[in-house]
């Protein structure tokens, strides 16, 4: 039943971003799969990374034990399906301490508040992760200003290092209606145009 619950309250979310449904449960089901590689491959070592997937584009962050581990990682998730990129950010050593974590948790916590109350930043486009203090952005932006607002809005969140955006500017879905009108009545149909080709940064 909490399976159902969260599955529909993810499907839920991407009906209102500005990708596809099917496009958010690739994202889903890619960043499922390489948690489940991670996992079975070394639980210990691939406890502390962070797998994040929006439009194809698959962030490692956090932390491993060994250089090897992390080359490791990332051969891991380019054995998935459905993914365009990988952008390795781990980094080698230590574990993070929880007060560590914490500082982490609430610097996202921040920058998702910044970013939500902003009205040059459409909020629910965009995914924030943190480790160390580097703060990572992924999603889309409808212009190339707003994905620069998104990084200015996080970079000047107390306790943040860096900002780096792997954020991809696509213009916002419009749909093409079809009116086909009748003696008795008129039908409206939605149908999706087809989407540009993101642009890489």
């Amino acid at each position: 039943m909490a399976t159902a619950v969260g599955a529909a309250a993810e499907v839920g979310l991407f009906a209102v971003q500005d990708r596809t449904i099917g496009e958010g449960l690739d994202d889903a089901n890619a960043s499922n799969e390489v948690k489940l590689r991670l996992m079975a491959a070394d639980r210990v070592a691939f406890q502390e990374v962070d797998v994040e997937v929006a439009n194809g584009n698959l962030l490692l962050s956090g932390s491993v034990p060994t250089q090897e581990h992390r080359a490791a990682a990332e051969t891991l998730a380019r054995g998935t399906h459905n993914l365009d990129n990988v952008y390795n950010e781990i980094v080698v050593g230590e574990p993070s301490s929880l007060v560590r974590n914490a500082q982490d948790e609430l610097i996202t916590a921040q920058v998702r508040a910044r970013i939500t109350a902003s009205p040059s930043v459409r909020g629910v486009n965009v995914n924030i992760e943190t480790f160390h203090g580097n703060v990572y952005l992924m999603g889309i932006a409808r212009s190339d200003h707003e994905l620069q607002r998104a990084a200015e809005i996080a970079s000047v969140v107390p306790g943040v290092q860096r900002v780096v955006s792997f954020m991809q500017v696509r213009a916002p879905r419009v749909p093409a209606y079809e009116y086909q009108a009748g003696p008795a009545q008129t039908e409206i149909r939605a149908e999706n145009e087809p989407q540009p080709t993101p642009s890489r940064y």
